[in-house]
């Protein structure tokens, strides 16, 4: 089987001010890398305006480019119309679903979704007390499990995770401890662990580190924009 060359990037927090500007940067795409994945925040406000530059940037690239919308995509309550957009100019935007990708003959399998934050293991919100922190975990829970099925039922030689939220705190030292619990939740690892996976890509913790690892084994890389300070991080399988 051969190798898969996985490029990834999130948090580009693209609007009209940098048309132009990040596609200039994806010129050598096709000579390193198979598929391109953004992990979410892709827009500054989550405005349709901003979304047609996301499509402009990224659409037409000599790779399958797969993605997740982050916090900033729904903060103008429009992540659907946003979503349409994009798959519109042939980006596969994933919901808690999957996608297979053939390449070359070998079968990628992405799971992805924005994620949602709570906390770790130890030191993270409960589904306890009032109806507004029920509603908080129950949230993350229900995305978990939509993951564990979507790993469950994919067929793939590959698997990787794609989110916006991060599944572990390793990816999130830089970041203040106070805000982790608005940064990720160990439920998404949870679910990862369960039914398995290569690799999980992540973005949304700008201060944070690259490299982690869930308490299952799983490769858990950040690729904010701002931790990567390149293009794109490139992954191997």
């Amino acid at each position: 089987m051969r190798e898969l060359r996985i490029a990834a990037v999130g948090d580009v927090h693209l609007d009209e001010s940098m048309r132009g500007r990040y596609r200039e940067r994806l010129g050598d795409l096709a000579d390193h890398a198979d598929v391109l994945l953004l992990a979410g925040d892709l827009t500054r406000h989550g405005t349709i305006e901003e979304a047609r530059v996301v499509a402009d940037e990224f659409r037409d690239l000599p790779v399958p480019v797969v993605a997740v919308l982050g916090n900033h995509d729904h903060h103008s309550d429009v992540p659907a119309e946003i979503a349409a957009l994009l798959k519109s100019v042939g980006i596969t935007v994933l919901h808690d679903d999957s996608v297979v990708l053939d390449i070359d003959g070998v079968r990628l399998g992405v799971v992805g979704g924005k994620g949602f934050g709570g906390g770790y293991a130890g030191k993270c919100a409960s589904d306890f007390g009032e109806p507004e922190i029920k509603a908080f975990v129950g949230h993350t829970k229900r995305i978990a499990e939509r993951w564990r099925v979507a790993l469950k039922e994919l067929q793939a030689d590959r698997k990787v995770v794609l989110s916006h939220y991060s599944p572990v705190k390793d990816t999130l030292e830089g970041e203040p401890l106070e805000i982790y619990p608005f940064l990720g939740s160990y439920l998404l690892a949870e679910a990862v662990d369960g039914e398995g996976a290569d690799l999980i890509i992540h973005g949304h913790a700008h201060a944070g580190t690259e490299k982690g690892e869930t308490p299952g084994g799983v490769r858990v890389r950040n690729v904010a924009l701002p931790v990567l300070k390149r293009a794109y991080g490139l992954y191997c399988l």
